[in-house]
């Protein structure tokens, strides 16, 4: 029988049989198989390829490695989006000699390398966008947040220049990650790596006791970090059961106290939102050993508040210069999905806050931020729920994107927001530079109207994709772990989780074993037993049509594993209980 043909265009498969009966099927979607033509470089069964898909069948361009091996999977996710890899032999010798224009600059910049510094990032970070430094001066304290100067490196028009604002974010995926910027710059000379002389733009902050900003000032800096710290370690510091390096304990300290004051003025307008991310940890052959999900701790929370910090003065200073830069934009939600979100949660019996009689799209946001604290509250005291709850509200929310139009960031509760802290993977980072610098005369010219409203569309559609192809690395990665334990462990394991999403079809469950903590599958409602289950008006349970039934969003389960498609992330569970 011929093999059915598969849907045309380029795309990643995985090949099936050997000689001259080769198959090719789509690895990441669902898509019949195609013959691979005559002509075609050898590939054996299993191998993940390039390839080619026309009438004729499939012709394949090249091999990217084993579907059985992660970090093959992952690699070939980024190939199957389209991402160029690498950087072109031009590219490359431009950045090398931005590294020496660069250079020749330095001693015309202000020296602020005695200052004691430090840098905290994840522990596998290689390219360090931001240190900072802090210091008592009298009854005030004196924080400089430092950010890699990329414009320096980076000069408009040029190839360099092209190729980051193409790509216009770097693409992180677990193991690998596509850099916006070559390794040269990325990995080194941008990067504010320890006890080396690095190029920055600095921003200077004078608050007084309770984080109420005094005075602002930006210049074009030389810097030296004294200390690289990562998040894990600093909670360490912060538990007291590990000591600060010496050269920076005063400065950490200091911005600690700055940190949970400006959260304390931040709390009663900005959205609580704790995450964790998946962190996965593969072996010498490419395959996952183990993961677990990062949790948002005091570490995370001390960077990103001063992050914030200058963030919003960079927008400000922006705006009121009148600029052209890209705003980093979240929208009032709309009052109806507000009241949406108020009635799914009173079905989970959440505590949720008073609606008025008359809503308006302010209030839609103030309400949206006080659910999130209730949800946060409400979720502590049963002790599971919090990921399914804070969905929903992450789901009544617009998405946040980028525009040359400041129209305020809701979710921070900041009348005027930009990205400016992540010059090294970001492009909209890097024209809020240029933009900030134009206005001081520090040698940049203000970036053009039109290039910056096309960039706002470009920029966020990237962002998009990326976080697709980043969500879609996790769940392989956290598939193969899981077939990974159950063969160690046994197909009749059962595994404990709570529900984390319900459609018409059935519900996806979060679940941790052995291994790890970061386990979701899809548990069908044609298998659960008793009943036939229907999804609720509020779109939060289904509900068994004649027991009454209801599998609720935050439930606890008990399921086995059925199947597992690794390359696609999905795993289909069947209950073993439903409490």
């Amino acid at each position: 029988m011929s093999p059915r043909r598969a849907a045309l265009g380029r795309r990643v498969g995985a090949v099936d049989g050997r000689g001259r009966f080769r198959t090719v099927t789509p690895l990441f979607e669902r898509g019949s198989e195609a013959r691979v033509g005559r002509g075609s470089p050898n590939a054996g069964s299993g191998e993940i390829v390039l390839a080619d898909f026309g009438p004729q069948g499939a012709r394949i361009l090249r091999s990217l490695g084993r579907a059985d091996r992660a970090a093959d999977v992952v690699a070939a996710l980024i190939d199957d989006a389209g991402l160029r890899r690498g950087f072109g032999r031009a590219v490359e010798n431009e950045a090398r000699d931005s590294v020496l224009r660069a250079a020749e600059d330095a001693d015309r910049r202000t020296d602020l390398t005695a200052l004691p510094t430090f840098t905290v990032d994840p522990a596998t970070a290689r390219d360090f966008d931001d240190a900072v430094s802090a210091e008592r001066d009298g009854d005030q304290v004196v924080l400089r947040i430092h950010i890699a100067d990329v414009a320096a490196h980076v000069r408009p028009g040029g190839r360099l220049d092209g190729v980051a604002s193409q790509r216009a974010t770097s693409v992180y995926a677990p193991g690998t990650v596509e850099p916006m910027l070559p390794p040269s710059l990325s990995d080194k000379a941008c990067s504010l790596a320890p006890g080396v002389e690095r190029l920055a733009v600095t921003t200077e902050i004078r608050l007084d006791a309770a984080a109420n900003v005094n005075a602002v000032s930006f210049a074009r800096t030389r810097i030296r970090s004294d200390a690289r710290l990562d998040y894990d370690q600093l909670d360490r510091v912060f538990a007291g059961s590990e000591s600060a390096p010496a050269e920076v304990a005063a400065p950490l300290e200091i911005a600690r106290q700055v940190a949970a004051a400006l959260a304390k003025r931040r709390s009663g307008a900005a959205l609580e939102i704790d995450s964790a991310e998946p962190e996965f940890v593969f072996d010498t052959e490419g395959n996952v050993a183990s993961a677990h999900a990062v949790p948002q701790t005091e570490a995370h929370r001390l960077i990103e508040q001063l992050m914030v910090l200058s963030n919003e003065l960079v927008a400000a200073h922006c705006e009121q210069r009148k600029v052209k830069t890209l705003y980093r934009v979240h929208e009032q939600p709309d009052t109806a999905r507000i009241e949406r979100l108020v009635e799914q949660l009173a079905s989970l019996d959440v505590p949720t806050p008073p609606l008025p009689a008359k809503l308006s799209r302010t209030e839609a946001g103030e309400l949206a931020a006080q659910a999130s604290r209730l949800v946060a509250k409400e979720a502590e005291r049963r002790g599971h729920g919090r990921a399914a709850y804070t969905s929903l509200v992450l789901r009544s929310l617009k998405q946040a994107f980028y525009t040359p139009r400041n129209l305020g960031h809701a979710g921070l509760g900041s009348p005027a927001y930009c990205h400016f802290t992540s010059p090294i993977r970001r492009y909209p980072d890097l024209i809020a530079h240029r933009a900030l610098l134009s206005t001081l005369g520090l040698g940049e010219a203000e970036p053009d109207g039109g290039e910056v409203s096309e960039a706002g569309w470009h920029c966020s559609e990237r962002e998009r994709e990326a976080m697709k192809i980043e969500r879609s690395a996790d769940s392989a990665c956290a598939a193969f772990l899981l077939g990974r334990e159950l063969f160690e462990a046994g197909w009749g394991a059962r595994f404990e989780g709570e529900v984390s999403g319900v459609i018409g079809a059935g519900a996806f469950v979060r679940f941790r074993g052995e291994l790890a903590d970061v386990y979701e599958g899809f548990l069908p409602a044609r298998r659960m037993p008793g009943d036939r289950f229907d999804l609720n008006e509020p779109e939060t349970a289904l509900v068994g049509r004649r027991t009454g039934t209801t599998v609720r969003l935050g439930d606890p389960v008990t399921v086995t594993v059925d199947s597992i498609e690794a390359p696609r992330g999905r795993v289909d569970l069947s209950p073993a209980s439903l409490s």
